[in-house]
């Protein structure tokens, strides 16, 4: 089934429900076609982390949104598995005020736009108009890089967001946590809770259901090592050394953007 045919399902099941005296739960989706369609802007930037973006993009082009993907230029950026992604629009030409600003992760990526004073100045301006504020795992620390999360809770990837303190955030361990309008969540795979939780919020709760549904989301996976509490003291410590090399450098960008936000 395309992403098209699936929106069409919801516009149509939406549209048809009084007529067809569906259940109480389809009749509770409203979609109004002359209603404005919700705007995210979603950055995309080099070496970010393709799941991070996928899931949450999958759920907001099913609210009926207005999605751009933004960056520098329209040229492909490429991501941690080797596909690109097309912007399609460029920071200047992104909504001013959108419903929703997202900020995805990856070490590298998250690195190199802490240090580049023309992302973090458009995701502060973006950030401070934005209806809601948005991240998937690193992409917290970036927005906090941008003075966004400053005196807010909010979580990130496990392995990074004990740096998250020194960018003025409230640390929280959670898979999604919501503090006002910025809205955060853990590494790569929570993107898809992330997407649903959002639509629940820009939509409604039997909106983000059908998502769900439409998408079979209902994980069960073949093994329990999701988190560190999960895998184990052993084998969390054996990541932990593998991923320490890239941290160092990340250390580096907090550094420098906890000088420039004076914490």
């Amino acid at each position: 089934m395309q992403r098209r045919d699936v929106l069409q399902m919801l516009a149509l099941a939406a549209l048809a429900a009084p007529a067809l005296r569906v259940p109480e739960a389809a009749a509770a989706i409203k979609f109004d076609p002359n209603a404005p369609k919700p705007t995210f802007v979603m950055l995309v930037h080099p070496d970010m982390v393709l799941l991070d973006l996928v899931p949450a993009l999958t759920a907001f082009k099913l609210t009926m949104g207005d999605v751009q993907l933004v960056w520098k230029d329209r040229d492909p950026v490429s991501t941690d598995v080797g596909l690109d992604i097309r912007p399609t629009a460029t920071l200047a030409e992104a909504h001013a005020a959108p419903d929703v600003l997202f900020v995805p992760g990856g070490i590298r990526g998250t690195i190199a736009c802490m240090r580049d004073p023309e992302v973090v100045a458009f995701i502060e301006k973006t950030g401070g108009s934005a209806r809601f504020v948005t991240s998937v795992c690193t992409g917290s620390l970036l927005l906090g890089a941008a003075g966004l999360l400053n005196g807010y809770r909010a979580t990130g990837h496990w392995q990074s967001r004990h740096a998250l303190p020194h960018l003025g955030a409230i640390l929280e361990d959670g898979r999604v946590v919501r503090d006002r309008n910025r809205i955060t969540a853990g590494g790569v795979t929570a993107g898809l809770d992330f997407g649903l939780v959002i639509a629940s919020i820009i939509r409604d709760e039997e909106w983000a259901k059908s998502i769900q549904l439409i998408l079979e989301y209902a994980p069960a996976p073949p093994y329990d090592a999701g988190t560190p509490a999960s895998a184990g003291p052993e084998l969390t410590a054996l990541i932990s050394d593998l991923l320490k090399p890239s941290l160092e450098p990340l250390d580096k960008a907090v550094t420098q953007a906890r000088k420039r936000l004076q914490l």
